[in-house]
């Protein structure tokens, strides 16, 4: 490889053809990276180390303790609450939170597996801000590593098999991290460069540990949170050849359980071609199902029977003789007349309705039995 020429091929890993869940990968790693968290607290005394006491309700004032004494300023202000000066926080932080996160083996080894495969996907590892456009291939695997020991040696094969952009790139992001972290040991931030991974070689190790935003992992104890920092899948691994050969025995071939992992099987796809409607448009589908059955439903137009004199006629019958007195009045009206048939009558019955009336007033008065002498 120190030629940096095609010398041979290797069998692909069946690891690689895991399936890529972005979900469980940000899951996992989301709990992992909490797992390397340090116990932190404020004093369980901080804010409470005065000599105060409350009021008590009558004097006009909150119920909140007030430092006692007198003669100084201090005297009388607030103490203790969160709200007062020289007071606890509110909720003290306590050491015993809980820091870690439980993940289950199959999750842990899932999500790993998704990231082995993601390494070997180019458009995944560009989105990832890697340096491949000069890269040989994917996934890229070294040898003849073991007989290198200096740094130069390792530069030098990088820039052969096209990973010396990647390196430049993280070497000039190092810049100082904006805000207080860089007062508390964590002052320059930069960009990843590759992962090279080996099975525990002593001269891989020095040659490229002291490489810009390189970082190396031993392949039987291979970490998620360098395959994906930050929950993104897509890093650029550097695989020597020892190293790939074994990741058969630790993941297995894919139907057969792994040799170094007890009775553990890759997990496999649930379908081979994710892609529902180029399934659905190929002509073996559509040259096997009917075709689709097109029927044109008529829904009538619903009227409003306010407006709609058929629709009211439809819901009440005598809608139609109403309208239609209504209009023969609004004709009377028009023609002239003062009253119509139904007023002319209505009066007529008035008249003899009074007729009546007053004589059978008459005849009361004229009976000695109703009214009597009252009468006269």
């Amino acid at each position: 490889m120190k030629t940096g020429s095609v010398s041979g091929s290797v069998p692909r890993p069946a690891v690689f053809d895991a399936p890529i869940r972005r979900d469980l990968v940000h899951q996992v790693h989301s709990g992992m990276a909490k797992n390397g968290r340090q116990a932190y607290a404020v004093n369980k005394d901080a804010g409470m180390q005065h000599s105060a006491e409350s009021w008590g309700t009558g004097r006009a004032v909150s119920r909140i303790p007030r430092i006692s004494g007198s003669g100084t300023r201090r005297s009388s202000q607030g103490a203790f609450g969160n709200m007062c000066r020289q007071g606890r926080m509110f909720a003290p932080t306590k050491t015993w939170r809980k820091w870690h996160r439980k993940i289950s083996v199959n999750q842990r080894r899932y999500a790993t597996a998704a990231s082995v495969a993601a390494t070997a996907v180019t458009p995944l590892v560009q989105a990832r801000g890697h340096k491949v456009d000069d890269v040989v291939e994917l996934p890229l695997v070294l040898s003849g590593l073991g007989d290198v020991s200096k740094t130069a040696e390792a530069v030098a094969i990088l820039a052969k098999v096209g990973g010396a952009a990647d390196i430049a790139k993280s070497k000039g992001s190092r810049k100082v991290r904006a805000g207080q972290g860089k007062l508390r040991n964590r002052r320059y931030v930069q960009r990843l460069g590759p992962l090279v991974v080996h099975t525990g070689e002593t001269n891989v190790e020095r040659a490229f540990r002291n490489l810009s935003g390189v970082e190396l992992c031993r392949v039987n104890a291979l970490n998620l949170l360098q395959l994906a920092p930050g929950g993104h899948m897509g890093r650029l691994v550097l695989w020597t050849e020892p190293a790939f050969k074994q990741l058969e025995a630790l993941w297995g071939n894919g139907t057969e359980a792994a040799e170094l992992k007890s009775g553990y099987k890759l997990p496999k796809n649930l379908m081979t071609n994710a892609d529902i409607g180029r399934i659905i448009n190929s002509e073996e589908v559509q040259t096997a199902v009917r075709k689709s059955i097109k029927t044109s439903k008529y829904t009538p137009l619903k009227k409003n029977p306010l407006r709609n004199l058929g629709a009211m006629v439809k819901l009440n019958p005598y809608a139609l003789e109403a309208r239609k007195a209504e209009l023969a009045h609004a004709a009377a009206i028009a023609d002239g007349k003062k009253t119509s048939q139904r007023k002319a009558r209505r009066s007529q019955m008035t008249k003899e309705r009074k007729v009546a009336s007053k004589a059978f007033y008459a005849a009361l008065e004229a009976d000695e039995y109703t009214f009597g002498s009252y009468a006269q």
